[in-house]
């Protein structure tokens, strides 16, 4: 593939990210998202906006020093005391790259700046060439160019190159263009920008009307050669592009031509960092990495994924680092769906007797919104209680917690394992947490705790919670399930029930 062909991914999980009510990160955490994005292989981390606050400033010097591949960049306005600080903050980093920039549309010119074009193109150029004697890699973004009069933009890009900047940032800040239309300003800069050859265009585009991911798409296909995005597509208002979906974009649509140097089976691990990090759930339906990206609950869908993964998936799961796809149960799943689920419960069933378990399966979805690995088990005859174990070779005997502040959490728990009853005590960072590794404590195993979910099922703090856990032992996994009102107890119940299944 040729240089021309390649994309560069620019993140900016840490700066535009972090700019989310709530989504603060300490500098430790930032490092340590950091370090996972240059495993990723993004070719740009923005590290922060270093005159904003001494944490952001003293985050871009941390990061500087514990990065080494990917260009680290910051962010300012176009003064010198912002530059000044960015050109301080990036004193340790191996690359660096200083992203200056100012509004470019009239309704930034007159209503932010109270200033006019000319006054606006001199502040432009003036700040490329500021920072230009700090660093050979200066950015310039031109905010809210989505808006801005084309004649102008040009006019404002080919006067930044001409100062020195190596890459110009055109972003539809505000989320308000089409795809067609950001596209077409894209080529218009490719078409009547005299030195465009001597930067390379980047877009960054934010999802207001859900347009984020398509409009950067189109400006690659229009000359773009840097993509800026976030994980999860967080950011301002409704979010970023998302970067796991451009990579994805890019690496299915191989008719493009384009590439990133992005390893794509990192994403869904580095997503589940972010998303505990910034504590900001992803929504199940989330293109690429959310919870049902891969799950399968239409009957005529599960027969076609079970018979042919590609009839209803386009991705591999594999691809983005989830180890499979889920065929859910529901009062929608097929004959086939439910024979897979049996079979993997250790059920053989030949059709005739599969017709019949299918129509009493049936009557039980229809009361219940989804089927578990218990419900199955009961709908076969060995269901006994809400949890389910009592004919497993592992069940809950005793459990007692003990937890409060400042007091550190401690549980104890008895277990009976074949007839052999077994107790441990430990403490951990909170009652789930101790109760857990009390547990580790009796059957001495490696078991890795991948998904853990807790769910009201109608609301309110006397509901019944239903815990749902996926653990990893010796490389395969097991899905665990629990329901109680009381959270401890049914997060216990899940990861006894995952046990079962191992053992």
């Amino acid at each position: 593939m040729s240089d021309k062909n390649r994309v560069y991914v620019f993140d900016t999980t840490l700066r535009d990210g972090e700019q989310v009510p709530g989504c603060q990160l300490t500098t430790v955490e930032k490092i340590t998202i950091a370090k996972e994005l240059e495993a990723l292989g993004v070719d740009v981390i923005e590290a922060g906006f270093p005159i904003s606050s001494p944490g952001d400033f003293q985050s871009v010097v941390e990061i500087s020093k514990a990065v080494s591949e990917p260009v680290i960049c910051a962010l300012t306005r176009a003064n010198t005391m912002d530059i000044d600080a960015a050109a301080e903050a990036l004193r340790f980093a191996k690359r660096k790259r200083i992203h200056t920039g100012i509004g470019s549309s009239d309704m930034h010119i007159k209503y932010k700046f109270n200033s006019t074009r000319e006054e606006i193109l001199k502040r432009a150029a003036d700040a490329v060439k500021y920072a230009r004697k700090f660093v050979d890699d200066v950015e310039f973004y031109a905010e809210d160019a989505g808006r801005a009069d084309n004649a102008y933009l040009a006019q404002m890009i080919e006067a930044v190159i001409a100062a020195g900047a190596t890459v110009v940032n055109i972003p539809d800040t505000n989320g308000y263009c089409l795809p067609d239309q950001y596209g077409a300003k894209i080529k218009y800069l490719m078409d009547h920008v005299s030195n465009i050859d001597k930067a390379i265009i980047s877009v960054h585009c934010h999802n207001d009307l859900g347009m984020a991911t398509a409009n950067s798409i189109a400006g690659v296909i229009n000359g773009a050669r840097q993509v800026e995005c976030t994980i999860n597509g967080i950011g301002e208002r409704a979010g970023n592009t998302s970067l796991e979906e451009v990579a994805m974009i890019l690496k299915t649509h191989h008719a493009l031509g384009y590439h990133t140097g992005i390893q794509s089976k990192k994403l869904y691990h580095l997503s589940n960092m972010v998303e505990t990090m910034m504590r900001m759930p992803v929504q199940p339906n989330k293109a690429i990495i959310g919870r049902n990206a891969f799950a399968h609950s239409s009957g005529i869908h599960q027969d076609g994924v079970l018979k042919h993964r590609e009839n209803y998936e386009i991705l591999n799961p594999e691809d983005v680092g989830i180890e499979s796809n889920a065929i859910i149960l529901t009062a929608r799943s097929g004959r086939h769906a439910l024979k897979h689920h049996l079979e993997r419960l250790g059920y053989k069933l030949d059709k005739v007797n599969l017709d019949e378990v299918y129509q009493r399966f049936l009557v039980m979805a229809d009361s219940k919104k989804e089927i578990s690995d218990a419900d199955l088990l009961e709908l076969m005859g060995n269901g006994n209680d809400q949890n389910y174990t009592d004919d497993k070779a592992i069940k809950v005997t005793l459990l007692q917690v003990v937890c409060g502040d400042p007091l550190r959490p401690m549980a104890t728990v008895k277990l009976k394992i074949n007839g052999e009853e077994k107790e441990a005590s430990s403490a951990g960072n909170g009652p789930v947490d101790a109760a857990i590794n009390a547990i580790h404590e009796i059957i001495k195993d490696q078991i890795d705790i991948d998904e853990f979910n807790i769910q009201s099922m109608r609301g309110g703090s006397k509901d019944v919670s239903k815990v749902n856990m996926r653990v990893k032992h010796n490389g395969q996994s097991y899905y665990g399930y629990g329901t109680s009102t009381d959270i401890v107890n049914a997060s216990m119940h899940a990861y006894v029930d995952a046990l079962n299944k191992i053992y």
